[in-house]
């Protein structure tokens, strides 16, 4: 047992009540919860000095805050994480939230990305909070490779792959490439790449290359290692991730300091690339993970909370995530539904598409 859940499970009756009553008032308006206000809601009829007296223990504990420009109390991200993990009542998704995720997917012939761009904007529409979507990674088999020279100091790298799909990547090549060095390469590749995905690749490219050194001429070796660290390095997390409804993360105040919180947390999501590799560590399990502040190792924004899942294949393998971030005063028994009915219908998508 972890010592959050050894301290939960260590507060009586009254003591558990009355934090999960600041949580869930917390949560819903955002203010501070002063214990006149608990007086009215406690199952059982409690005394406001009693009530002030259970906060101070809860506030020593760890579990609760006194701002100090008000008597109430918020919750710490302790507190916070001890409630999500021990007493939050997960709802079941609104029918109104249900017919509008059902209703993104739209045409079913439209590109993967544009569905996802389209669920994005929904899911950020109906959270009011900003949504992330990391689609999947390209992993049909390669048809064709091609090189072709953009200029002495440019060139296109081409990935055809079986389904049709087609990914064009501008590098720059060693210095003295020809045609017939670039016709090699690719010539090379291809013998490698028929019938395999670009993951297969990339290890037997490395692998074959020094096998078969005497065989390539030098400028075409040179390539291939140009190309394969362009595949490896070009973005394409960077480029995988969709992020919607960054303006909802507005606060309604304008105080300096709630704004440069959100200005800081702009500029993180800006950083998309280590957005999208953190998504990616939910590769480690599927359902719903919530990050909460600093918990993020990713956000320099200590008030911003991540509501994530994964959404998997037909093969049950794990190939995008979609998630909903916010502050950490999101309504997280609404999110969560939200966010995990939101994955399934993704994979789902993604598997009828693989299919077709």
């Amino acid at each position: 047992m972890s010592d959050r859940s050894k301290i939960l499970s260590e507060l009586n009756d009254r003591s558990r009540e009355v934090f999960r009553r600041v949580v869930e008032g917390y949560l819903e308006s955002g203010d501070p919860i002063g214990s006149r206000t608990l007086t009215r809601t406690m199952s059982q009829k409690v005394s406001a000095a009693t009530i002030r007296n259970v906060m101070q223990d809860l506030e020593y504990l760890g579990l609760l805050g006194s701002p100090h420009t008000s008597a109430g109390r918020i919750p710490t991200q302790t507190g916070l994480r001890m409630f999500v993990d021990g007493l939050l009542e997960v709802e079941t998704i609104g029918q109104t939230d249900r017919e509008k995720i059902d209703a993104s997917l739209g045409a079913n012939d439209r590109d993967v990305t544009s569905v996802l761009d389209h669920i994005g904007a929904t899911l950020s529409g109906i959270t009011r909070g900003a949504s992330l979507v990391l689609t999947p990674k390209h992993e049909d088999p390669i048809r064709h490779i091609e090189f072709v020279s953009l200029g002495p100091d440019r060139a296109l790298v081409v990935l055809v792959f079986a389904d049709g799909h087609v990914e064009n990547r501008v590098f720059t090549p060693p210095p003295g490439q020809t045609p017939s060095s670039m016709r090699e390469a690719a010539n090379f590749l291809n013998a490698l790449a028929e019938g395999k995905t670009l993951s297969d690749l990339r290890g037997q490219i490395a692998a074959d290359l020094q096998l078969r050194r005497q065989e390539i001429d030098g400028l075409a070796h040179s390539l291939v290692e140009s190309g394969l660290a362009v595949w490896e390095n070009a973005g394409q997390t960077h480029e995988r991730l969709i992020v919607r409804g960054r303006a909802n993360l507005l606060p309604d105040s304008d105080t300096v300091t709630e704004l440069d919180l959100v200005r800081s947390l702009f500029d993180d999501l800006e950083r998309k690339r280590d957005i999208a590799e953190f998504l990616e560590l939910t590769d480690e399990g599927e359902g719903v993970r919530i990050f909460i502040g600093s918990e993020n190792k990713l956000f320099s924004l200590s008030g911003s909370a991540l509501v994530v899942s994964p959404y998997m294949n037909a093969e049950r393998k794990i190939i995008g995530a979609v998630g909903v971030i916010g502050p950490t005063r999101l309504n997280y028994g609404r999110i969560v539904p939200i966010v995990d009915y939101t994955a399934q219908l993704v994979g789902r998508l993604m598997s009828d598409r693989h299919k077709g």
